[in-house]
């Protein structure tokens, strides 16, 4: 007897369950793992970081005052590389966003003269990697006296950011419908009226997707950092933290406490727009 508001279950539904199961358990513990890691060596003394125990005997939180309060060398301008950090990911989310958002829209919107060739030429630049172009960036960079400058890495990140980002907003721009363009210019609104308060508020979603994606891009990166950037007030956090590696006895506890600590914004970003992420870099998916 089927009792009422109790869903019956079919073989084949208990299957793709149990599918999705096998394979979203062990790509948790894959990705899981590594960061529980982190966090056993930012918890850990010194002298048990490497014990191999899941848990250790002694934990402790001085690793974090350590790196808090700067007390190791390679620690002495933790609060300036982590401030350059926030400083050029910031920027170069703003700027990819200014240069999308205008792209996207003068050729979805206004069918601009050759913006489908703009359109193609910024999605051929992905067939070069990105790492393939370290060495002429640091090269132009240096015949304009940028090198070692804040400047070098935002314009960097942001040629690297703003192909992908032209081409998602494209996207979602032409799934909007004409008819609010041509019933807000019949009110008497010009362009700029029209991108302001008709085409931002409708992609908004797309927008807040693409600059998490702008800003996490720069948070992270570190090839294009190492090169461009050497002095220690210049440099981001992520080089920073490579530098603990060239001492003969590296600290991996403070090293694995500083990571943590630069880990946690970039999760916090993700958190709070995480139901924009998804839906905005697929909007342009589908064929239009």
């Amino acid at each position: 007897m089927k009792l009422p508001g109790v869903r019956e279950f079919s073989w084949r539904e208990v299957a793709t369950e149990a599918r999705l199961l096998l394979i979203g358990i062990p790509v948790f513990l894959w990705t899981m793992i590594p960061i529980y890691h982190m966090f056993l060596f930012a918890i850990s003394p010194k002298e048990d970081a490497f014990s191999g125990k899941l848990w250790p005997d002694h934990p402790t939180l001085h690793n974090f005052e350590i790196v808090f309060k700067q007390q190791h060398y390679f620690l002495r301008d933790f609060y300036v590389q982590f401030w350059n950090s926030t400083l050029i990911a910031a920027s170069v989310g703003m700027l990819t966003l200014f240069i999308a958002t205008a792209a996207a829209f003068s050729i979805s919107r206004l069918k601009v003269p050759g913006g489908r060739m703009v359109l193609n030429l910024a999605l051929f630049t992905y067939f070069i990697p990105a790492a393939f172009l370290a060495v002429p960036m640091y090269r132009t960079m240096g015949n304009y006296g940028l090198l070692n400058n804040h400047w070098a890495l935002i314009l960097a990140m942001v040629t690297i950011a703003s192909p992908y980002a032209i081409w998602v907003l494209k996207q979602a721009s032409d799934k909007l419908p004409v008819e609010l363009d041509e019933a807000a210019v019949m009110d008497g609104a010009t362009t700029l009226q029209i991108f302001r308060l008709v085409y931002l508020p409708l992609m908004m979603p797309s927008l807040v997707a693409i600059g998490t994606y702008a800003v996490l891009l720069a948070w992270n990166e570190y090839l294009y950092a190492f090169l461009l950037l050497s002095n220690d007030r210049e440099i981001t956090l992520p080089v920073a933290l490579g530098n603990f590696l060239a001492a003969d006895d590296s600290p991996w506890e403070l090293l694995m406490t500083t990571g943590f600590i630069y880990a946690l914004p970039p999760a916090a970003v993700y958190y709070a727009f995480r139901r924009y992420m998804v839906g905005g870099l697929t909007a342009g998916a589908g064929k239009s």
